[in-house]
């Protein structure tokens, strides 16, 4: 039997802006809400400027494209939604 599809989630980060704090920050986010629902969180730093999230390669946030950072809970809602969605994310952000 094979094993279920674990997801990778990618935060592409501009090390030269100094955002892989921020980066860092969003991976433990998302690692202690999902945990082993995801195959993989990856910090990939990038190009001047570069914020994004993907999933699996589908970009669900650019900071170019949207506008600033993400806050954690509309991109927690997103993963969800395409992972697992009858999965709560706790009392404080469903």
């Amino acid at each position: 039997m094979d094993a279920p599809h674990r997801p990778r989630l990618a935060i592409l980060f501009c090390p030269g802006c100094r955002w892989q704090t921020r980066a860092a920050w969003m991976a433990q986010e998302f690692l202690a809400t999902f945990g082993e629902a995801l195959g993989e969180v990856a910090l990939v730093p990038a190009g001047s400027g570069v914020f994004e999230i993907q999933l699996d390669g589908e970009c669900l946030h650019s900071r170019k494209r949207d506008g600033g950072f993400p806050e954690p809970k509309p991109i927690k809602q997103m993963i969800r939604d395409r992972i697992d969605p009858a999965r709560g994310l706790g009392h404080s952000e469903d």
